[in-house]
């Protein structure tokens, strides 16, 4: 059986600006909150730790598209926007990671975050014994697929959960290929439902 004190559970920008109404809604993004909600409980219930990076961009940002970047302007600090959806179960000692918050920073993966105390999440992790992460939230082919793979360079292990991940897909199929680049980079799949013990 896993030893689940070495395991987090790590959310993925399951903000009120990437669900339905948002700046920049992810088609189904909702979706993903009940399992989510199911599995962070599950992970606590058995010794684990609950992560959730948040996009906390400034109000002038190069990530912009009114400052030359791809997107419209979204997840700002202190905004609605950038909030945790409401229906979003976190835990109350949850570790959030706010990411994007230069200027000039894109923050497309939560290990290019930092904690509120300023520490990255990849020391965050090691600081509490986390070997193994269950990765979840938005969007499958950006911030679920840069954190995925900056996860397995920093040497931790990771598992996608596939029934509680959503994808943009700007082009058609950026989603079904951000999952065969996880893959073949290391990660393993596996839906909440499914048993994590090994």
């Amino acid at each position: 059986m896993a030893d689940k004190r070495r395991t987090a559970l790590l959310i993925i920008d399951v903000q009120n600006d990437f669900c339905q109404g948002g700046a920049l809604e992810v088609p189904q993004g909702d979706i993903v909150i009940p399992a989510l909600n199911r599995f962070a409980e599950r992970i606590k219930a058995e010794g684990g730790v609950v992560c959730a990076s948040r996009d906390w961009h400034p109000a002038r940002s190069a990530h912009f598209k009114a400052f030359g970047g791809t997107w419209p302007v979204h997840c700002v600090a202190d905004t609605p926007g950038a909030g945790f959806h409401p229906d979003l179960r976190l835990p109350p000692d949850a570790v959030v990671i706010s990411t994007g918050q230069e200027e000039g920073q894109d923050g497309y993966s939560a290990f290019e975050g930092v904690t509120d105390s300023g520490q990255s999440l990849a020391a965050a992790l090691r600081s509490l014994g986390v070997e193994h992460l269950y990765v979840g939230g938005l969007a499958t082919d950006y911030c679920v697929k840069h954190s995925v793979l900056d996860a397995l360079k920093a040497g931790f292990s990771v598992t996608v959960l596939i029934d509680a991940i959503a994808g943009i897909d700007a082009q058609p199929g950026d989603s079904a290929r951000a999952l065969n680049e996880m893959e073949e980079a290391g990660a393993e799949f596996m839906a909440t439902q499914d048993q994590t013990d090994t």
